[in-house]
């Protein structure tokens, strides 16, 4: 936020060009008070406590959601709140590896999903996955799916025009592309990967206005995940070969949002 000119000049009343400055004992200011909450958010901002009065993530009391910084290349995922799905009130959080990292990791050594993360070891495996890109530049975010307060799925929201990807398909600018586990059994093969994957990549579209298409490629031998894409409605686009795996292209578009 630029800073605030406080001068007195600031709070002077015009004058007209052609005529005598005012005279008078201060006559000629205006008495501009700023709101209280006002006052506070600006101190806020000037000494790096923005949450004491901002006290709800993403959001200012009044003043509807927080608009992202320009730099953000994810347009703030951290602030997109929660979506009513078929399923249950749901909500991408971005991780914390301090609070997170124990439950990932134990998601990642299930063999059903060691399979195709590769990420079944030690928690530092895991650790330093995420760590990769939460210090990266934002190009993809690291988030755990919250199903009515309880954190289910873990995910990778990503640029995917500006991912390797990119040179394996014709990338548009601001495709934005999804990485997907679901952690615990008992949530598997009962639909909710179908019902959360079209919520999320509503999210993306209804959050990420340059974005037009929403992409996927999960491994071609995991066909439920292709099938939860499926019935998300993407489409399939291609197969790709990646570095690590023949994938799946599977492609959302703005334009077929409504219809598929």
């Amino acid at each position: 936020m630029p800073p605030i000119d406080a001068s007195t000049d600031a709070d002077r009343v015009p004058t007209h060009p052609d005529g005598p400055e005012p005279a008078g004992n201060g006559e000629d200011t205006l008495d501009l008070r700023l709101p209280d909450e006002l006052v506070a958010l600006f101190a806020a901002e000037a000494t790096g406590t923005r949450e004491a009065a901002d006290p709800v993530p993403g959001y200012r009391k009044g003043t509807g959601p927080r608009i992202p910084p320009a730099d953000d290349l994810l347009d703030g995922i951290q602030y997109w709140g929660p979506t009513t799905t078929p399923v249950g009130t749901f909500q991408l959080r971005p991780v914390r590896i301090e609070h997170d990292l124990p439950l990932i990791s134990r998601w990642m050594n299930d063999p059903a999903v060691s399979a195709f993360w590769g990420l079944a070891g030690a928690p530092t495996r895991t650790e330093d996955h995420l760590r990769a890109q939460l210090d990266g530049d934002g190009r993809s975010v690291p988030c755990l799916g919250v199903l009515d307060g309880t954190p289910m799925s873990y995910w990778e929201v990503y640029r995917a025009d500006l991912d390797q990807l990119a040179r394996h398909y014709p990338a548009r600018p601001h495709d934005t592309g999804l990485h997907l586990l679901v952690g615990a059994v008992a949530d598997r093969g009962r639909g909710r990967g179908s019902a959360l994957l079209r919520a999320v990549a509503d999210l993306v579209l209804d959050h990420r206005p340059a974005c037009a298409r929403v992409v996927a490629e999960p491994d071609l031998r995991n066909t439920p995940s292709v099938a939860a894409f499926l019935g998300a409605g993407f489409r399939f686009g291609a197969e790709v070969d990646l570095p690590a795996k023949r994938a799946a292209l599977m492609i959302r578009d703005r334009s077929l949002r409504h219809l598929m």
